[in-house]
Protein backbone atom coordinates (compact mmCIF):
# COMPACT_ATOMS: atom_id res chain seq x y z
CA UNK A 1 0.00 0.00 0.00
CA UNK A 2 2.94 2.20 0.68
CA UNK A 3 4.57 1.54 -2.62
CA UNK A 4 1.33 2.44 -4.61
CA UNK A 5 0.71 5.61 -2.61
CA UNK A 6 4.59 6.87 -3.48
CA UNK A 7 3.94 6.25 -6.80
CA UNK A 8 1.25 8.83 -7.46
CA UNK A 9 3.24 11.37 -5.60
CA UNK A 10 6.30 10.69 -8.43
CA UNK A 11 4.22 11.25 -11.07
CA UNK A 12 2.91 14.30 -9.80
CA UNK A 13 6.32 15.26 -9.02
CA UNK A 14 7.04 14.41 -13.09
CA UNK A 15 4.58 16.28 -14.46
CA UNK A 16 5.62 19.11 -12.24
CA UNK A 17 8.67 19.55 -13.64
CA UNK A 18 7.19 19.12 -16.97
CA UNK A 19 5.24 22.04 -16.79
CA UNK A 20 8.00 23.95 -15.26
CA UNK A 21 9.96 22.83 -17.87
CA UNK A 22 7.22 23.90 -20.46
CA UNK A 23 6.68 27.24 -19.22
CA UNK A 24 10.87 27.99 -19.56
CA UNK A 25 10.83 26.89 -22.86
CA UNK A 26 8.03 28.57 -23.80
CA UNK A 27 9.30 31.88 -22.05
CA UNK A 28 12.61 31.91 -23.47
CA UNK A 29 10.80 31.25 -26.95
CA UNK A 30 8.64 34.58 -26.20
CA UNK A 31 11.73 36.36 -25.25
CA UNK A 32 13.48 34.88 -28.75
CA UNK A 33 10.74 36.73 -30.38
CA UNK A 34 11.42 39.65 -28.55
CA UNK A 35 14.42 40.15 -28.93
CA UNK A 36 14.21 39.14 -32.86
CA UNK A 37 11.53 42.60 -33.03
CA UNK A 38 13.70 44.79 -31.19
CA UNK A 39 16.84 43.61 -33.41
CA UNK A 40 14.91 44.18 -36.36
CA UNK A 41 13.51 47.69 -35.30
CA UNK A 42 17.08 48.85 -34.09
CA UNK A 43 18.50 48.32 -37.47
CA UNK A 44 15.96 51.28 -38.79
CA UNK A 45 16.66 53.31 -35.61
CA UNK A 46 20.95 52.34 -36.15
CA UNK A 47 20.46 54.15 -39.42
CA UNK A 48 18.71 56.61 -38.25
CA UNK A 49 20.79 57.48 -35.80
CA UNK A 50 24.07 57.27 -38.40
CA UNK A 51 21.89 59.33 -40.94
CA UNK A 52 22.02 62.12 -37.97
CA UNK A 53 25.17 61.95 -37.42
CA UNK A 54 26.56 62.26 -40.77
CA UNK A 55 23.99 65.46 -40.42
CA UNK A 56 21.47 64.00 -43.24
CA UNK A 57 24.44 64.33 -45.47
CA UNK A 58 23.15 63.98 -49.52
CA UNK A 59 25.82 62.09 -50.30
CA UNK A 60 24.67 59.02 -47.70
CA UNK A 61 22.54 56.72 -48.91
CA UNK A 62 20.88 52.87 -47.61
CA UNK A 63 20.30 49.93 -49.87
CA UNK A 64 18.31 46.96 -48.48
CA UNK A 65 19.11 43.53 -49.19
CA UNK A 66 16.05 41.31 -49.13
CA UNK A 67 15.71 38.02 -47.57
CA UNK A 68 13.46 35.19 -47.75
CA UNK A 69 11.36 36.51 -45.24
CA UNK A 70 10.08 39.92 -45.32
CA UNK A 71 9.00 42.32 -42.47
CA UNK A 72 5.40 43.84 -42.41
CA UNK A 73 4.68 45.89 -44.59
CA UNK A 74 4.64 48.98 -42.23
CA UNK A 75 8.43 48.29 -41.11
CA UNK A 76 9.23 47.98 -44.99
CA UNK A 77 6.95 51.51 -45.31
CA UNK A 78 9.33 53.13 -43.04
CA UNK A 79 12.58 52.51 -45.18
CA UNK A 80 10.28 54.49 -48.27
CA UNK A 81 10.54 57.36 -46.76
CA UNK A 82 14.28 57.39 -45.79
CA UNK A 83 16.66 57.99 -48.89
CA UNK A 84 16.99 54.58 -49.98
CA UNK A 85 18.34 54.19 -53.38
CA UNK A 86 18.21 50.26 -54.16
CA UNK A 87 16.82 46.74 -53.14
CA UNK A 88 19.49 43.80 -53.32
CA UNK A 89 17.28 41.10 -54.71
CA UNK A 90 19.35 38.22 -54.21
CA UNK A 91 18.62 35.12 -56.26
CA UNK A 92 18.49 32.63 -53.81
CA UNK A 93 14.87 34.59 -52.71
CA UNK A 94 13.41 33.58 -56.30
CA UNK A 95 11.26 30.94 -56.24
CA UNK A 96 10.47 28.36 -59.14
CA UNK A 97 7.36 28.14 -61.17
CA UNK A 98 5.83 25.25 -62.87
CA UNK A 99 7.73 25.52 -65.97
CA UNK A 100 11.08 25.55 -63.86
CA UNK A 101 11.39 29.50 -64.01
CA UNK A 102 12.04 31.89 -61.79
CA UNK A 103 9.54 33.74 -59.83
CA UNK A 104 9.25 35.93 -56.55
CA UNK A 105 6.75 34.95 -53.98
CA UNK A 106 3.38 37.98 -53.66
CA UNK A 107 5.38 39.92 -50.99
CA UNK A 108 8.30 40.13 -52.57
CA UNK A 109 6.62 41.21 -55.65
CA UNK A 110 4.66 44.24 -54.18
CA UNK A 111 7.61 45.17 -52.83
CA UNK A 112 9.40 45.52 -56.21
CA UNK A 113 6.90 47.12 -57.49
CA UNK A 114 6.59 49.53 -54.58
CA UNK A 115 10.42 50.48 -55.41
CA UNK A 116 9.85 50.70 -59.26
CA UNK A 117 7.17 53.55 -58.36
CA UNK A 118 9.58 54.91 -56.15
CA UNK A 119 12.24 55.47 -58.59
CA UNK A 120 14.57 52.85 -56.14
CA UNK A 121 16.94 50.50 -58.36
CA UNK A 122 16.66 46.97 -58.08
CA UNK A 123 19.91 45.11 -58.15
CA UNK A 124 20.20 41.35 -58.78
CA UNK A 125 23.08 39.50 -56.82
CA UNK A 126 24.39 36.23 -56.58
CA UNK A 127 24.88 33.26 -58.68
CA UNK A 128 21.91 31.77 -61.19
CA UNK A 129 19.53 29.14 -59.14
CA UNK A 130 17.91 27.81 -61.88
CA UNK A 131 18.78 26.09 -64.52
CA UNK A 132 16.46 27.64 -67.80
CA UNK A 133 17.53 26.41 -71.45
CA UNK A 134 19.24 29.62 -73.36
CA UNK A 135 17.11 31.42 -75.98
CA UNK A 136 17.33 30.15 -79.48
CA UNK A 137 20.08 31.99 -81.13
CA UNK A 138 18.72 34.87 -83.64
CA UNK A 139 19.75 34.99 -87.09
CA UNK A 140 22.01 37.78 -88.21
CA UNK A 141 20.61 41.12 -88.81
CA UNK A 142 20.81 42.27 -92.84
CA UNK A 143 23.95 44.28 -93.69
CA UNK A 144 23.56 48.21 -93.53
CA UNK A 145 23.10 50.50 -96.43
CA UNK A 146 26.80 51.31 -96.21
CA UNK A 147 28.18 47.15 -95.30
CA UNK A 148 26.69 46.16 -98.89
CA UNK A 149 27.97 49.33 -100.53
CA UNK A 150 31.40 48.52 -99.04
CA UNK A 151 30.83 44.61 -100.44
CA UNK A 152 29.79 45.37 -103.50
CA UNK A 153 32.84 47.79 -103.93
CA UNK A 154 35.07 45.17 -102.87
CA UNK A 155 33.07 42.67 -105.32
CA UNK A 156 33.49 45.01 -107.87
CA UNK A 157 37.12 45.75 -107.94
CA UNK A 158 37.46 42.00 -107.25
CA UNK A 159 38.77 41.96 -103.60
CA UNK A 160 36.99 38.80 -101.23
CA UNK A 161 35.34 40.62 -98.40
CA UNK A 162 35.35 38.36 -95.58
CA UNK A 163 32.63 37.71 -92.86
CA UNK A 164 34.81 39.34 -90.05
CA UNK A 165 35.44 42.48 -91.78
CA UNK A 166 31.86 43.14 -92.69
CA UNK A 167 31.00 43.02 -89.17
CA UNK A 168 33.66 45.51 -88.52
CA UNK A 169 31.87 47.59 -90.40
CA UNK A 170 28.20 47.47 -88.96
CA UNK A 171 27.28 49.41 -86.33
CA UNK A 172 26.07 46.26 -83.81
CA UNK A 173 27.23 43.19 -83.43
CA UNK A 174 25.91 40.72 -85.18
CA UNK A 175 25.01 38.27 -81.75
CA UNK A 176 23.31 39.73 -78.70
CA UNK A 177 25.47 37.84 -75.63
CA UNK A 178 22.61 38.99 -73.70
CA UNK A 179 20.20 35.75 -75.36
CA UNK A 180 21.80 33.50 -73.34
CA UNK A 181 23.01 35.33 -70.45
CA UNK A 182 22.23 33.08 -67.28
CA UNK A 183 20.86 35.79 -65.35
CA UNK A 184 18.64 36.55 -68.33
CA UNK A 185 15.73 34.71 -67.06
CA UNK A 186 15.80 36.89 -63.59
CA UNK A 187 15.74 40.04 -65.45
CA UNK A 188 13.10 38.92 -67.75
CA UNK A 189 10.72 38.53 -64.68
CA UNK A 190 11.59 41.76 -63.32
CA UNK A 191 10.27 43.50 -66.62
CA UNK A 192 7.55 41.68 -66.44
CA UNK A 193 6.99 43.04 -63.24
CA UNK A 194 7.49 46.37 -64.01
CA UNK A 195 5.09 46.08 -66.87
CA UNK A 196 2.14 44.59 -65.08
CA UNK A 197 1.96 48.42 -62.90
CA UNK A 198 -0.81 50.56 -63.46
CA UNK A 199 0.02 53.66 -65.66
CA UNK A 200 -0.33 56.75 -64.10
CA UNK A 201 -3.40 58.76 -64.57
CA UNK A 202 -3.62 61.96 -66.26
CA UNK A 203 -3.87 63.53 -62.99
CA UNK A 204 -0.77 61.56 -61.55
CA UNK A 205 1.17 62.66 -64.44
CA UNK A 206 0.37 66.15 -63.89
CA UNK A 207 1.38 65.88 -60.28
CA UNK A 208 4.31 63.68 -61.39
CA UNK A 209 6.69 67.40 -61.16
CA UNK A 210 5.72 68.51 -58.00
CA UNK A 211 6.14 65.48 -55.79
CA UNK A 212 8.11 65.88 -52.46
CA UNK A 213 8.29 69.92 -53.92
CA UNK A 214 8.03 72.70 -51.20
CA UNK A 215 5.32 75.32 -52.69
CA UNK A 216 4.76 78.48 -50.43
CA UNK A 217 0.57 78.30 -49.68
CA UNK A 218 -1.35 80.56 -51.71
CA UNK A 219 -2.54 84.18 -50.55
CA UNK A 220 -5.50 84.64 -53.38
CA UNK A 221 -7.10 87.01 -50.90
CA UNK A 222 -3.94 89.27 -50.65
CA UNK A 223 -2.19 88.63 -54.19
CA UNK A 224 -3.28 88.42 -57.44
CA UNK A 225 -2.71 84.85 -58.61
CA UNK A 226 -0.82 84.35 -61.70
CA UNK A 227 -2.45 83.06 -65.27
CA UNK A 228 -0.18 80.01 -65.36
CA UNK A 229 -1.51 79.15 -61.16
CA UNK A 230 -4.77 79.05 -63.03
CA UNK A 231 -4.33 77.22 -65.59
CA UNK A 232 -2.70 74.57 -63.28
CA UNK A 233 -5.76 74.44 -61.37
CA UNK A 234 -7.99 74.13 -63.97
CA UNK A 235 -6.29 71.12 -65.13
CA UNK A 236 -8.05 69.22 -62.23
CA UNK A 237 -10.93 67.55 -64.01
CA UNK A 238 -12.16 65.66 -61.65
CA UNK A 239 -12.55 68.36 -59.03
CA UNK A 240 -14.95 70.39 -62.08
CA UNK A 241 -16.80 67.14 -62.56
CA UNK A 242 -17.60 67.15 -59.08
CA UNK A 243 -18.89 71.19 -58.73
CA UNK A 244 -20.76 70.41 -62.22
CA UNK A 245 -22.23 67.22 -60.81
CA UNK A 246 -23.23 69.35 -57.44
CA UNK A 247 -24.63 72.08 -59.29
CA UNK A 248 -26.41 69.77 -61.29
CA UNK A 249 -28.38 68.32 -58.18
CA UNK A 250 -28.80 71.65 -56.50
CA UNK A 251 -30.95 72.78 -59.67
CA UNK A 252 -32.72 69.48 -59.45
CA UNK A 253 -33.38 70.09 -55.79
CA UNK A 254 -34.41 74.06 -56.23
CA UNK A 255 -36.47 73.76 -59.33
CA UNK A 256 -38.88 71.05 -60.04
CA UNK A 257 -39.92 69.76 -63.60
CA UNK A 258 -42.74 71.39 -63.68
CA UNK A 259 -41.62 74.74 -63.39
CA UNK A 260 -37.90 74.28 -65.34
CA UNK A 261 -39.74 76.95 -68.47
CA UNK A 262 -40.92 79.48 -65.91
CA UNK A 263 -38.29 80.05 -63.05
CA UNK A 264 -34.66 81.51 -63.63
CA UNK A 265 -32.38 80.15 -61.00
CA UNK A 266 -29.75 83.18 -59.78
CA UNK A 267 -26.11 81.74 -59.40
CA UNK A 268 -23.32 83.39 -58.40
CA UNK A 269 -19.89 82.20 -58.39
CA UNK A 270 -16.98 84.12 -56.17
CA UNK A 271 -13.94 83.87 -56.59
CA UNK A 272 -14.08 82.89 -60.38
CA UNK A 273 -10.57 83.08 -61.41
CA UNK A 274 -10.52 82.65 -65.16
CA UNK A 275 -14.07 81.26 -65.39
CA UNK A 276 -14.21 77.04 -64.92
CA UNK A 277 -16.54 77.06 -62.68
CA UNK A 278 -19.31 79.02 -64.37
CA UNK A 279 -18.40 76.96 -67.56
CA UNK A 280 -19.16 74.08 -65.02
CA UNK A 281 -22.66 75.58 -63.69
CA UNK A 282 -24.11 76.22 -67.09
CA UNK A 283 -23.08 72.68 -68.42
CA UNK A 284 -24.79 71.25 -65.32
CA UNK A 285 -27.91 73.84 -66.32
CA UNK A 286 -27.95 72.56 -69.93
CA UNK A 287 -27.95 68.94 -68.80
CA UNK A 288 -31.02 69.05 -66.64
CA UNK A 289 -32.91 71.87 -68.54
CA UNK A 290 -32.49 74.61 -66.09
CA UNK A 291 -32.74 78.56 -66.78
CA UNK A 292 -29.95 79.86 -64.98
CA UNK A 293 -28.51 83.35 -64.39
CA UNK A 294 -24.75 83.79 -63.73
CA UNK A 295 -22.35 86.29 -61.64
CA UNK A 296 -19.17 85.51 -62.15
CA UNK A 297 -17.43 87.83 -59.57
CA UNK A 298 -13.78 88.29 -59.54
CA UNK A 299 -11.13 91.26 -58.08
CA UNK A 300 -8.25 89.82 -60.43
CA UNK A 301 -7.99 91.82 -63.89
CA UNK A 302 -5.89 89.64 -65.65
CA UNK A 303 -8.35 86.94 -64.89
CA UNK A 304 -11.37 89.50 -65.89
CA UNK A 305 -9.95 89.23 -69.13
CA UNK A 306 -10.25 85.54 -69.57
CA UNK A 307 -13.29 85.39 -68.35
CA UNK A 308 -14.86 87.97 -71.06
CA UNK A 309 -12.88 86.20 -73.69
CA UNK A 310 -15.00 82.67 -72.43
CA UNK A 311 -18.45 84.50 -72.89
CA UNK A 312 -17.75 86.27 -75.83
CA UNK A 313 -16.59 83.33 -77.52
CA UNK A 314 -19.00 81.07 -76.34
CA UNK A 315 -21.86 83.52 -76.52
CA UNK A 316 -22.82 83.98 -72.95
CA UNK A 317 -23.83 87.83 -72.48
CA UNK A 318 -27.41 87.38 -71.73
CA UNK A 319 -26.39 84.54 -69.27
CA UNK A 320 -23.54 85.83 -67.38
CA UNK A 321 -22.59 89.20 -65.61
CA UNK A 322 -18.73 89.96 -64.73
CA UNK A 323 -18.27 91.45 -61.71
CA UNK A 324 -15.18 92.96 -61.36
CA UNK A 325 -15.16 93.40 -57.42
CA UNK A 326 -14.08 91.94 -53.87
CA UNK A 327 -16.83 89.52 -53.50
CA UNK A 328 -16.56 91.06 -49.87
CA UNK A 329 -17.69 94.80 -50.81
CA UNK A 330 -19.67 94.43 -54.27
CA UNK A 331 -23.38 95.68 -53.69
CA UNK A 332 -25.81 92.86 -55.82
CA UNK A 333 -28.79 94.10 -57.13
CA UNK A 334 -30.48 89.93 -56.32
CA UNK A 335 -29.60 87.74 -54.06
CA UNK A 336 -28.34 84.36 -54.87
CA UNK A 337 -30.15 81.01 -54.98
CA UNK A 338 -26.77 79.33 -55.19
CA UNK A 339 -23.05 80.27 -54.25
CA UNK A 340 -20.29 78.72 -55.87
CA UNK A 341 -16.77 78.75 -54.74
CA UNK A 342 -13.09 77.22 -54.57
CA UNK A 343 -11.84 79.27 -52.07
CA UNK A 344 -10.43 76.15 -50.21
CA UNK A 345 -6.72 75.56 -49.73
CA UNK A 346 -4.64 72.34 -49.38
CA UNK A 347 -5.69 72.43 -45.15
CA UNK A 348 -9.10 73.83 -45.99
CA UNK A 349 -9.03 76.92 -44.28
CA UNK A 350 -5.34 78.00 -44.30
CA UNK A 351 -6.59 80.28 -47.40
CA UNK A 352 -9.20 81.96 -45.29
CA UNK A 353 -12.17 80.20 -47.24
CA UNK A 354 -14.10 80.93 -43.92
CA UNK A 355 -13.84 84.29 -43.55
CA UNK A 356 -14.51 85.27 -47.38
CA UNK A 357 -17.20 82.86 -47.46
CA UNK A 358 -19.25 84.38 -44.01
CA UNK A 359 -18.23 88.08 -45.83
CA UNK A 360 -20.09 86.60 -48.90
CA UNK A 361 -22.44 85.21 -47.30
CA UNK A 362 -24.96 88.22 -47.45
CA UNK A 363 -25.18 87.72 -50.93
CA UNK A 364 -27.00 84.49 -50.74
CA UNK A 365 -30.79 84.50 -49.95
CA UNK A 366 -31.90 82.96 -46.60
CA UNK A 367 -32.80 79.05 -48.35
CA UNK A 368 -29.98 79.63 -50.47
CA UNK A 369 -27.26 76.74 -51.05
CA UNK A 370 -23.65 77.02 -50.54
CA UNK A 371 -21.20 74.89 -52.74
CA UNK A 372 -19.03 73.88 -50.92
CA UNK A 373 -21.81 73.35 -47.85
CA UNK A 374 -18.45 72.18 -45.34
CA UNK A 375 -15.54 70.64 -45.13
CA UNK A 376 -13.61 68.91 -42.59
CA UNK A 377 -9.62 69.12 -42.01
CA UNK A 378 -7.57 65.98 -41.23
CA UNK A 379 -3.95 65.66 -39.50
CA UNK A 380 -1.70 62.94 -39.56
CA UNK A 381 2.16 62.78 -38.39
CA UNK A 382 4.27 61.58 -41.21
CA UNK A 383 8.20 60.70 -41.57
CA UNK A 384 9.70 62.23 -44.91
CA UNK A 385 13.73 62.62 -45.20
CA UNK A 386 13.97 64.63 -48.28
CA UNK A 387 11.05 67.33 -47.03
CA UNK A 388 12.82 67.53 -43.88
CA UNK A 389 16.39 67.73 -45.25
CA UNK A 390 15.15 70.62 -47.59
CA UNK A 391 13.31 72.71 -45.23
CA UNK A 392 16.81 72.24 -43.05
CA UNK A 393 18.87 73.43 -45.91
CA UNK A 394 17.52 76.87 -45.03
CA UNK A 395 19.10 76.71 -41.33
CA UNK A 396 16.40 78.79 -39.52
CA UNK A 397 13.26 78.46 -37.53
CA UNK A 398 11.02 80.30 -39.36
CA UNK A 399 10.86 77.72 -42.36
CA UNK A 400 10.33 74.60 -40.15
CA UNK A 401 7.11 76.99 -38.68
CA UNK A 402 5.64 77.29 -42.22
CA UNK A 403 3.24 75.52 -43.73
CA UNK A 404 4.14 74.47 -46.96
CA UNK A 405 1.94 72.86 -49.98
CA UNK A 406 3.05 69.83 -51.17
CA UNK A 407 2.31 66.73 -53.66
CA UNK A 408 3.79 63.66 -50.52
CA UNK A 409 5.63 60.57 -52.41
CA UNK A 410 8.47 59.44 -50.42
CA UNK A 411 6.52 59.31 -46.98
CA UNK A 412 5.41 57.34 -44.49
CA UNK A 413 2.69 57.85 -42.27
CA UNK A 414 2.98 56.86 -38.55
CA UNK A 415 -0.58 57.12 -36.95
CA UNK A 416 -3.81 56.86 -38.85
CA UNK A 417 -5.08 60.90 -39.65
CA UNK A 418 -7.63 62.43 -37.35
CA UNK A 419 -10.07 65.08 -37.77
CA UNK A 420 -9.14 68.39 -36.90
CA UNK A 421 -11.73 71.57 -37.42
CA UNK A 422 -14.85 71.47 -39.35
CA UNK A 423 -16.46 74.48 -41.35
CA UNK A 424 -20.19 74.53 -42.77
CA UNK A 425 -22.07 77.29 -44.71
CA UNK A 426 -24.08 79.11 -44.98
CA UNK A 427 -23.82 79.46 -41.19
CA UNK A 428 -26.15 81.75 -39.89
CA UNK A 429 -25.54 81.85 -36.44
CA UNK A 430 -24.48 85.25 -35.20
CA UNK A 431 -21.81 86.32 -33.86
CA UNK A 432 -19.57 84.24 -36.25
CA UNK A 433 -16.35 82.28 -34.53
CA UNK A 434 -14.22 80.80 -36.84
CA UNK A 435 -11.80 80.31 -34.12
CA UNK A 436 -11.00 76.67 -33.59
CA UNK A 437 -8.62 74.27 -31.30
CA UNK A 438 -8.15 70.81 -30.88
CA UNK A 439 -5.96 68.65 -29.27
CA UNK A 440 -4.73 65.23 -30.37
CA UNK A 441 -3.10 62.20 -29.24
CA UNK A 442 -1.59 59.32 -31.88
CA UNK A 443 -1.19 56.03 -30.74
CA UNK A 444 1.42 54.24 -32.87
CA UNK A 445 1.55 50.31 -32.73
CA UNK A 446 4.22 48.96 -30.66
CA UNK A 447 4.45 46.02 -33.38
CA UNK A 448 5.03 48.66 -36.32
CA UNK A 449 8.45 49.93 -34.58
CA UNK A 450 10.05 53.29 -33.71
CA UNK A 451 9.84 55.92 -36.37
CA UNK A 452 10.91 59.35 -36.70
CA UNK A 453 8.42 62.38 -36.70
CA UNK A 454 9.69 64.58 -39.11
CA UNK A 455 5.94 67.14 -39.31
CA UNK A 456 2.93 66.61 -40.27
CA UNK A 457 0.60 66.22 -43.18
CA UNK A 458 -2.61 67.71 -43.06
CA UNK A 459 -5.62 67.78 -45.96
CA UNK A 460 -8.95 68.17 -45.84
CA UNK A 461 -12.72 66.45 -47.36
CA UNK A 462 -15.74 68.54 -48.87
CA UNK A 463 -18.93 67.46 -49.04
CA UNK A 464 -20.10 69.72 -52.08
CA UNK A 465 -23.42 69.00 -51.88
CA UNK A 466 -25.03 66.12 -50.03
CA UNK A 467 -25.23 63.10 -51.40
CA UNK A 468 -23.57 60.87 -54.17
CA UNK A 469 -23.30 60.45 -58.06
CA UNK A 470 -21.80 57.98 -59.70
CA UNK A 471 -21.96 59.83 -62.90
CA UNK A 472 -19.40 61.99 -61.31
CA UNK A 473 -15.62 60.57 -61.67
CA UNK A 474 -15.49 60.55 -57.47
CA UNK A 475 -18.74 61.28 -54.92
CA UNK A 476 -19.44 64.97 -54.31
Amino acid sequence: AAAQHKQPEEQQQQQQQQQVVAQEEQTSSSSAAHSSISSQNDLFEYWCKLYALCEHNTLLGVALELGTNLPSSSAINRWIAQPLKALLLPTSVFLTNKRGYPALSKPHQELVSLAFKHGIQVVLTGEPCHKVAPAPAQPPPPPTPAAAAAAAADGDSGATTDAAQVGNVLPFAITDPGESHVMRPYWEYLCYLFRRLDANSQQEQLEASYRDYLQAPLQPLQDNLESQTYETFEKDVTKYACYQAAVRKALLDKVPDEKADSVTTTLMVVGAGRGPLVRASLAAAAEVKRKLRVYAVEKNPAAIVHIQAMVDSHGWQDKVSIIAQDMREWQPPELADILVSELLGSFGDNELSPECLDGAQRLLKPDGISIPCSYTSFLAPITTTKLYDAVKAYKDLEHFETPYVVKLHRYCALSAPQEVFTFTHPDWEQPTDNSRAVTLRFLRPEADGVGVLHGFAGYFESVLYPGRFPEASQGV
